[in-house]
């Protein structure tokens, strides 16, 4: 399965890394989604997700949009096993659109949690910082 380049998916700790880079966007927003339930079906076992939003310099979205995506994940996921979805973030407004999705998926197998920092969110999926650390030294 190809994977767009801002994703990918790392086997041995089953967890599905994104990386957005310059702006975060509808269309980034659909491509990341699309390749997460391509790879839940494919895979039919759980595997925990992070998102590092360090390198996005820009968030093109709206809450009306999170609050849509937030409420299809959250139906889409249901009746599966728990998974944890990290979201690393600094920008006041990413924080903010993260703690939107957290607060929409409570309650459904999907546990959201923001971080401000790596090591902090590594701790919180159980993987070594090594795994999450930032691609072409950004962070």
């Amino acid at each position: 399965m190809k994977l767009p380049p801002d994703v990918e998916f790392l086997d041995d700790i089953r967890l599905l890394v994104y990386r957005p880079r310059g702006v975060i966007d509808e269309a980034a927003v659909k491509r990341v989604v699309s390749a997460l339930e391509d790879l839940e079906a494919k895979l039919q076992k759980p595997f925990d997700r992070f998102s590092d939003t360090l390198a996005a310099h820009e968030v093109e979205l709206n809450f009306k949009y999170i609050i849509q995506v937030s409420l299809h994940r959250r139906l889409s996921y249901a009746g599966r096993p728990t998974v944890k979805s990290a979201i690393l973030a600094t920008d006041s407004t990413m924080i903010h659109y993260g703690r939107l999705h957290a607060v929409l998926t409570q309650g459904s197998p999907i546990n959201v949690r923001i971080f401000q920092d790596r090591k902090e969110a590594a701790k919180w999926l159980g993987v070594p910082i090594e795994r999450l650390a930032a691609k072409s030294g950004t962070d």
